[in-house]
């Protein structure tokens, strides 16, 4: 079956009870442009049909329209499904780009801009699956981790005819996936845009928890034969480009701490920047009675049950953990020295139910446009309001006055979730623009600080004395459990291993330590042959799905070395002049952008304030950014003895 508008082959084994349950429990924005594409009737797109504007993050399911209105939509969305299903042919199988763009704009009730239309056919696949070019010659390859970005990366070479190796310091595959077993741990990103668009999944909630999650990538390894290319347990030391061989030189250390070398024409460095554990300093953290540990590395056997739980740090896993064990610790106390702006989260925990889950099964083209709108309302929608405006009069406060329309919201709804307990309004609120920090969902974080066996401290952890935690206000509390919530090394890319590349240069001296920038975030002047996916600014601040970013920069990767085969060249290096004006060009875009505001701190920059983790481009820009790869950008080395 099409993964977009084919139909199964035969309606014999079609559930139609189960299938009018899921129309009738469907998303009418998307059953909406369903019934124009499947019909051709551009009714269906205008009032009295067309979709009222949601609030804030919900689905809009109902689309805003009365009863009657949806109950008539439902039956024709049934019938039309149906009347496809038996072999009836789409009337709009191919709308125009301009048309998708419109179509989305009507689903969402705000312009979506035309050039969007691009980007919608691909990710619809319109033009049918695309197909990866096999390499003309042998080539080898190692990948470096084996979580979402491997298991990509080696997937793809794989489709190339590409050999390569996966090694995983782990002893599975899934990365932070597999790490992070924290309660509460889950994606703040929507299921169907948290998916490979080469795998479907079939999730059981809108935003599924780490267990499902961690259960999809094994999967997915498992059906792609990643189990035969992997080494786990085998931790990369160094890799270094042997210049005269024109290849990669990986030292590994596996599991008895025995060393191998290994050598590859091409390496891609999947290690993410999410994998190095950020443990703050605090002075008498050795002397705790109880037990310390990182959200990242929860022991199996720890049991937070009827015990003092201290957390310190109020950030994404933070609100995770906090929520899912208030009920069963007797006491818990948070050290909290910074504030969250924090978003309303309808679908926190929300199963999908059975009837829709049917329906994005079997109606691919459903399933498509419920992606699309996903993608817009948590990945570009809020994009063109981050932009700092000279002429705003109170920057203390945000950066435009959109972003203000932003604060205002936001505080109304923190004002509503603390209830009787404003009291803790002035430690939660944050004085500076919605989005300067990473965006938050509310998973239960504001209720939970109104729990009686709950104590917020708004100060920075100063101290340990044994069982007792001292605040910088001098203010105490004493815990049998101390959780450090704090994050992870996000400036310190590949900071896990050395990596020497051309004339000896090291990455970690290039970049100055903490400044790291690449071409595209995938490459590095003086580094051939070596892509790194995940790597500087390429995550989306204002939301969007990392693994349509990996996935992205895999195809843009994969690009180079299909250039690299076709001139029958043994390196390929982007230039030097090219990889330093795309970093100005970053900061310049970032510059204008709210992650930049004064006096805003946050994990994604460096120590001396440049951005380093996250894009400042618009979701659909990087796609188009990655979609080819301009010789003219790099240097191509073709004989053994050429330098550069």
């Amino acid at each position: 079956m099409d993964k977009i508008t084919g139909r199964p082959s035969g309606d014999a084994g079609v559930d139609y009870a189960k299938l009018r349950l899921g129309v009738d429990e469907g998303n009418i924005p998307s059953l909406l442009m369903c019934l124009f594409q499947m019909t051709g009737d551009a009714k269906w797109l205008q009032p009295p049909f067309a979709p009222k504007r949601g609030k804030g993050l919900d689905d809009n399911d109902s689309a805003g329209l009365p009863d009657a209105l949806q109950r008539q939509i439902r039956d024709a969305a049934y019938e039309a499904i149906t009347a496809w299903l038996k072999g009836g042919e789409l009337a709009l199988p191919r709308p125009s780009n301009a048309q998708l763009a419109h179509m989305l704009s009507v689903a969402m009730v705000e312009d979506v801009p035309e050039e969007y239309g691009d980007v919608i056919a691909a990710t619809m696949r319109l033009e049918g699956e695309v197909s990866t070019p096999r390499s003309q010659r042998p080539l080898s390859a190692i990948v470096i981790g084996a979580g979402v970005s491997g298991i990509c990366a080696a997937i793809k070479l794989a489709e190339m005819g590409i050999e390569c190796r996966i090694f995983e310091k782990n002893t599975q595959f899934g990365g932070t996936w597999w790490e992070n077993r924290y309660p509460g741990c889950g994606v703040d990103t929507p299921n169907l845009t948290y998916t490979f668009s080469f795998r479907g999944a079939d999730w059981s909630k809108y935003f599924p928890l780490r267990g499902e999650i961690s259960n999809y990538l094994v999967e997915t390894a498992v059906e792609y034969g990643l189990y035969d290319r992997v080494s786990f347990e085998t931790t990369v030391k160094k890799a270094e480009w042997i210049e005269n061989e024109n290849r990669w030189k990986v030292s590994v250390t596996d599991k008895d701490g025995g060393t191998e070398q290994h050598y590859a024409d091409l390496v891609f460095s999947a290690v993410g920047i999410l994998n190095m554990p950020l443990v703050p300093e605090i002075p008498g953290l050795e002397s705790f009675t109880g037990r310390v540990v990182h959200t990242s590395d929860w022991p199996e056997d720890l049991d937070v049950t009827g015990k003092r739980v201290a957390v310190v740090g109020n950030g994404a896993s933070a609100m995770q953990v906090v929520p899912a064990i208030a009920e069963s610790v007797s006491e818990l106390t948070i050290f909290a020295r910074s504030k969250q702006w924090a978003a309303p989260f309808p679908q926190f925990r929300k199963p999908v139910p059975e009837g829709v889950r049917y329906l994005l099964q079997i109606v691919p083209l459903y399933r498509a446009w419920c992606e699309q709108r996903l993608s817009w309302t948590f990945n570009d929608r809020v994009h063109g309001t981050l932009f700092r405006d000279p002429e705003w009069a109170h920057p203390e406060r945000a950066v435009n006055a959109i972003n203000d329309g932003h604060r205002e919201y936001f505080t109304r709804y923190v004002i509503e979730e603390l209830g009787d307990r404003q009291d803790l309004l002035p430690h939660v609120l944050p004085d500076y623009p919605p989005f300067a920090k990473r965006m938050l969902l509310d998973n239960g974080w504001y209720r939970t600080l109104r729990r009686e066996n709950v104590r917020l401290i708004p100060e920075r952890l100063a101290e340990v004395q044994g069982d007792k935690l001292v605040a910088g206000s001098g203010e105490s509390a004493s815990a049998d459990v101390l959780i450090l919530a704090t994050g992870f090394q996000a400036a310190n890319v590949l900071g896990s291993y050395e990596v020497v590349g051309r004339g000896g240069r090291v990455l970690s001296d290039f970049w100055d330590g903490d400044n790291a920038a690449a071409y595209l975030g995938t490459v590095v002047a003086g580094f051939p042959n070596f892509f790194i996916l995940l790597g500087p600014n390429v995550g989306a601040g204002h939301g969007g799905s990392m693994i349509r970013s990996i996935e992205n920069q895999t195809h843009y990767a994969l690009r180079i070395v299909e250039e690299m085969v076709r001139q029958n060249a043994l390196a390929v290096d982007v230039r030097e002049d090219v990889y330093t004006d795309y970093s100005d060009r970053v900061d310049a875009a970032h510059e204008k952008l709210v992650w930049t505001h004064p006096g805003t701190e946050n994990w994604y920059r460096n120590a001396r304030g440049r951005i380093v983790a996250i894009t400042p481009w618009r979701n659909d820009a990087f796609w188009r950014m990655t979609r080819e790869a301009n010789p003219a950008d790099f240097v191509f080395k073709h004989d053994r003895t050429q330098n550069g």
